[in-house]
């Protein structure tokens, strides 16, 4: 799935968010993937059995994401990616609120994701429009990032 977003991205344009080498063949790219199903919640949308989307997690930012944690409890969303052929079906919508209700389930009050800020910032509208709002921008080397934070409760 990731490697297909990786092509998908490029063949729009995007060559900045997550480079043109396939995530697979990204150096530490599987072990990250690995570590997320074992130290995260990792949960998976299906459509008639075939899996179209994934969302990882985490109690906290990646480490390689130049951000302090949290000084509340959180929830953060470490991965987020939905097969692009199913696009427009509302699948990251339904894996964001599936997080939400499991932040919330947990007693959880505070739900973070980080995300590229560049392009014209779809990707940050993407999350506004799904109840989070912008707080902390970063950029890690020439990779802008937006953090986003949504209350739970």
């Amino acid at each position: 799935m990731l490697d297909g977003a990786v092509a998908w991205m490029n063949g729009r344009g995007n060559t900045q968010q997550w480079g043109t080498t396939p995530y697979s063949r990204k150096p530490g790219g599987v072990e990250r993937i690995q570590r997320y199903t074992t130290e995260c919640a990792p949960y998976m949308a299906e459509l008639d059995g075939v899996p179209v989307g994934t969302l990882v997690l985490g109690d906290g930012p990646s480490p390689q994401v130049p951000i302090p944690t949290s000084e509340e409890p959180e929830r953060y969303v470490r991965l987020l990616v939905s097969d692009r052929r199913h696009a427009g079906l509302g699948i990251g919508a339904a894996l964001l609120a599936h997080a939400a209700e499991e932040t919330r389930r947990a007693g959880v009050p505070l739900l973070r994701v980080d995300c590229w800020a560049g392009g014209g910032g779809e990707l940050v509208a993407f999350y506004e429009r799904n109840g989070f709002a912008p707080t902390t921008r970063f950029l890690a080397g020439e990779w802008p990032g937006q953090v986003l934070a949504r209350r739970i409760g």
